[in-house]
């Protein structure tokens, strides 16, 4: 199983962990994947684990912070025009970039939130609203006609379109 990484140090203990559990948790769904596969991926025990994470539902809420925290970064640096329809653009482009840079991290969100426990919902739901308020207040910077209460209708349309590219683009052609 290819390991995707985010972090500058690969031989950063937690985040091998971290890159292989969002591997595991995207191929596998959740409720499938242990950190007895987990470990082996990386190579070490399962009780290793623990020493990075107090549990499964720890590592999974940290592997869907970094998907937002990327997804966020991605947006905070998307290419600013002078055009709406150009300053749309960039953030689709960087959402998307994200996406595929870092799928595993960011596809989590697509593929495997709802089946996490209703603790780690809870606990991620913030983190998720934080992004979508940055994609609602865009939206009303570009579509100024669009009466408030329809932008997160709008976000919701865009953002299914966007993240349903992980299921069937083929960067390779």
């Amino acid at each position: 199983m290819a390991v995707a990484t985010l972090t500058h140090d690969p031989l950063d203990g937690r985040q091998r962990v971290l890159n292989a559990a969002a591997e595991r948790f995207v191929a596998q769904g959740y409720a499938a994947t242990t950190l007895r596969q987990i470990a082996a991926d990386v190579g070490i025990k399962a009780g290793s684990i623990y020493h990075h994470f107090p549990s499964k539902d720890a590592l999974f809420a940290a592997v869907l912070e970094d998907g937002v925290r990327v997804m966020e970064s991605a947006f905070e640096g998307a290419e600013t025009h002078d055009q709406s329809a150009d300053l749309l653009q960039a953030h689709v482009r960087a959402h998307l970039g994200a996406l595929f840079e870092h799928g595993p991290f960011t596809a989590a969100h697509v593929t495997a939130f709802f089946t996490a426990p209703q603790v780690v919902r809870e606990a991620i739901v913030p983190v998720r609203d934080r992004y979508e308020r940055l994609w609602n207040t865009l939206l009303g910077q570009v579509l100024p006609e669009l009466e408030p209460l329809r932008r997160p209708v709008a976000r919701l349309l865009l953002f299914g379109a966007m993240n349903s590219t992980i299921e069937w683009f083929d960067p390779a052609g």
